[in-house]
Order: structure tokens, then sequence, then C-alpha cells
């Protein structure tokens, strides 16, 4: 078995009961702390880069953050040392965040400014979503990037066919402005084809040419048709997804969609009556 506590001695499984357990009392008091912690510690970043406060309480925030993250990191070990699998916990999704949402700071001794970086601490506050028993959304997440997968190489082609197009509109725009009103090289032009075709519109630059308003006025019609197209190429294959797996609803809490695969409801764990898989 995966979690396999049987060779892990008392302490460790103290341990293990209260970081990783959220059905206890104890570990959802130290799964909230730890969220109230990651939340203060990004907001003492963010305050740390207003020059105003840097000038004013600049040593007081560091030693803050440094203490921040010496809890962070006593966390850290804790969980390797009270895991069944200490390997598989590092190289999991959380496990490598929580390791990189330590070196920042650690980094900082070597390279000024690196310590801002620590505010990839926020990716740690997805635990919300086990600790307020929100499973369920994790489910919709895990749906929305098995479709991004499996459609990736459309949105490869896609991807392809869009630098191409903003290449060949930035040259043109650069031979057309004959390299004035800001449009002083290809590369500054293709910029300015990204922003145009993206509806972003920065107004930085923009051509003063009749056949220049033109083009730009072509493109960024086309920017609109382009911005929908990826939206309704996942769509696609979350349908048929959806149509190849199929979805049940459980006769416990009545939740839906549930995926046919699964063997215990997302929201209420009851077990589900799904019919057998035809392969």
């Amino acid at each position: 078995m995966d979690n396999d506590y049987s060779n892990m001695k008392k302490w460790q499984q103290k341990i293990h009961e209260v970081i990783f357990g959220y059905h206890t009392a104890a570990g959802k008091v130290f799964d909230l702390a730890l969220l109230i912690a990651i939340v203060a510690s990004v907001l003492i970043v963010m305050l740390e880069s207003v020059k105003d406060i840097e000038a004013h309480y600049g040593e007081e925030l560091r030693m803050i953050e440094w203490g921040f993250t010496f809890l962070f990191s006593v966390e850290y070990l804790a969980r390797i040392l009270s895991s069944p699998r200490p390997l598989k916990y590092v190289t999991s999704f959380m496990g490598i965040v929580d390791l990189l949402s330590l070196i920042p700071t650690y980094l900082s001794f070597f390279i000024v400014g690196t310590h801002s970086l620590s505010v990839i601490r926020s990716f740690r506050l997805i635990r919300v979503f086990r600790i307020l028993k929100l499973t369920h959304f994790m489910g919709g997440a895990q749906q929305l990037g098995t479709a991004l997968w499996g459609s990736r190489h459309k949105i490869v082609v896609f991807m392809g066919t869009v630098v191409c197009i903003v290449v060949i509109a930035g040259t043109m725009m650069y031979l057309i402005e004959d390299g004035q009103n800001g449009f002083t090289s290809i590369p500054k032009s293709i910029y300015w084809a990204i922003v145009t075709i993206t509806t972003v519109g920065y107004g930085d630059i923009a051509p003063q040419t009749i056949f220049g308003q033109t083009a730009a006025s072509i493109l960024m019609i086309l920017g609109y048709a382009i911005i929908a197209v990826p939206t309704g190429i996942v769509t696609s294959q979350m349908m048929t997804d959806a149509k190849k797996l199929g979805t049940i609803t459980c006769s416990n809490c009545g939740e839906e969609d549930l995926p046919n695969r699964s063997r215990f409801c997302l929201n209420c764990a009851a077990r589900l009556n799904n019919p057998p898989i035809q392969q």
C-alpha cells in the first residue's frame, strides 16, 4: 500500500497525523495556521517592495520574513520525516512547490532581490480545497488539465499559426510605415502586432498612414476571432472526454457529474455503484 504506516515510529505517526491529516482537530488547526502564515509571508514580501515602507521598516520586515522561512523549512523537513514514502512527497507537485517556496530567501545570500520570488508560496494555498472540503473542485481542475493535455497538438498548431501571422503582419507594417511612427525595426513591429492581435492595445506605437491604419484594423478584427479559437479547442476536447468516460450521480448526497471511473464520491466519500466500463 502507498500509505503504509506500520514501519513508522510513534513520533513519526504523530507528526504525520498533524501535518498530513485534516480530519483531526490538531490537523485542522495546523492547516489553518499554515494558510495564515503563507498569506502573511506573501504580504510581507509585497510590503517590502514599497519604497516608503521598506525605508522605515525594512529591517523588521526582513527579520519577519526569515522567521517565516525558518518555520516553513522546519515544516518541510517534518513532512519528509513523517511521510511513509518521502521520495514520493519530495517529487510530488506540492512537494516541489514547498521546496521552491524556500529557495528564494536562501538564494538572497548570493543574489540580491531573489527573496521577492518567495511569493511562489501562494501556490501552497491550494491546500485550502482540502481543508474546506472542496475536493470536488479538484476533480474539475483535473478534467480541465486532461482536456488541455488531450488538445495539446491542436494548441501547438494554433500557436504556430499565430506566430506566423504576427511575424508577417509586423514585417508588413514595418514596410508600410517605412520605419517611422515607432516602427523602427521588424522586432518592434512584431511586438506591435502581438499587442494588437491580442486586443491589448497599449497605444505606445500606432500607425499614421492610411494603409497602416487599414492593415491595423484588419489585424484587430482578426484578433477577436483568434481569441475564441483556444476556448473552442479545449471545450471540444472536454466534451469528447466526457462522452468517453461518462458521468454518474452519487445516490448518497446527489453530487452530479462524477467520473464513472470513481469508486467513491468526491463530495461525501460514499461508495459509488458505478456500472462496469466497457472496453
